[in-house]
This record gives structure tokens, sequence and C-alpha cells, in this order.
């Protein structure tokens, strides 16, 4: 059972990981702009504060989540520190 909650935290920071990337990439939009006349061409940058606050809330949320399958995966469940007393 705790092999199986595991996984699922695996699957849960994975997906909220690849949430934040999507989030990041729709956060920054670059637009080219072509010479006109005497105007060289440039590029602009503009960055989407809501996107970009939901990416680094994301990425949070996934370590926390990662935190906890390390710890999870890692800490002796109970019934094996019962065995080991007897």
């Amino acid at each position: 059972m705790r092999w199986l909650a595991v996984l699922a935290e695996f699957v849960v920071a994975a997906v909220l990981a690849a949430a934040a990337v999507w989030c990041w990439r729709n956060g920054i939009h670059t637009t080219w702009f072509k010479p006109s006349g005497d105007v060289p061409g440039f590029s602009a940058t503009r960055y989407s504060g809501p996107w970009l606050a939901g990416a680094a809330a994301l990425v949070i949320i996934a370590g926390l989540v990662g935190i906890d399958l390390v710890a999870r995966a890692l800490h002796p469940t109970r019934r094996a520190q019962v065995r080991e007393e007897h």
C-alpha cells in the first residue's frame, strides 16, 4: 500500500512539473518587429505575471510532493518496526 502511495505521488509531482513548464511558456511572449524606414528591427518580450506566479506555485507544490515522496520511500513502515522489536 505504501508503494502505491509513492507511485501516485511520483505521478502527481511529474504532472505538476509539466504544468509548471506549460505555465512558464505561456507567461513569456516574444514579438518580432520588422524594420520600417529608418527604424531598425527589434524584438520585445512581454512577461505575464499571473502565468509566471502560477508556474512558481506549481514548482513549490511539486517540490513539496517530491519531498514527501522521498520521505515515504525511505522511511520504514510501522509494521516493519514492530517486527524488528520482537
